[in-house]
């Protein structure tokens, strides 16, 4: 793995999971000082340097926007699994999202609906491979197509993570079909 990769799994472990064990403070949104993080993270890796930190953001995995920057603060953009809930912008989403999953989840998410599981909210994107590299992380990957401008009509809220991923309390299972 390549020294950026490894630095962007533990700013993950560290935004997204454990920033307590870290040191490392959330706000309400979870944005923390990139300050706050650099800290965190050369306690590990002494030789980390701001820079490093924008090119995770910059060039790891770019299609999945996993960090924003803003000013002097940074945050994971989604896949939470911290305490408390971070916020993002309620929004109209597109008329149809979609959720990749594996195979084996496919007949529990037809029968209740999607969920969060161990994360804060549904992932859902309109870019289907993107769907499907998701969903392929843990077995044959599955589609899930969402009616989301018939499900945020009848009340449901859609938030926006960033241009790729689009985020859900829950689905529903009567907005949810497989593709």
């Amino acid at each position: 793995m390549n020294r950026l990769a490894s630095l962007s799994k533990r700013m993950s472990r560290i935004l997204r999971h454990e920033p307590e064990r870290f040191g490392v403070v959330l706000d309400a949104e979870g944005f923390a000082t990139l300050a706050n993080l650099l800290d965190a993270l050369r306690r590990e890796r002494p030789d980390v340097t701001e820079a490093d930190v924008r090119a995770v953001v910059d060039t790891v995995e770019p299609g999945k926007q996993r960090y924003s920057i803003v000013g002097d603060e940074i945050r994971a953009n989604y896949g939470h699994s911290v305490e408390v809930k971070i916020r993002h912008p309620v929004a109209r989403p597109p008329e149809l999202l979609l959720h990749g999953t594996a195979e084996s989840a496919l007949a529990g998410i037809l029968s209740n609906g999607l969920k969060p599981m161990s994360r804060q909210y549904v992932h859902l994107t309109e870019d289907r491979a993107l769907a499907l590299s998701v969903g392929g992380r843990h077995g044959k990957p599955r589609l899930i197509r969402v009616d989301a401008a018939r499900a945020h009509g009848d009340g449901v809220r859609f938030y926006v993570a960033n241009r790729s991923f689009w985020l859900a309390d829950e689905v529903p299972p009567g907005y949810v079909t497989a593709v």
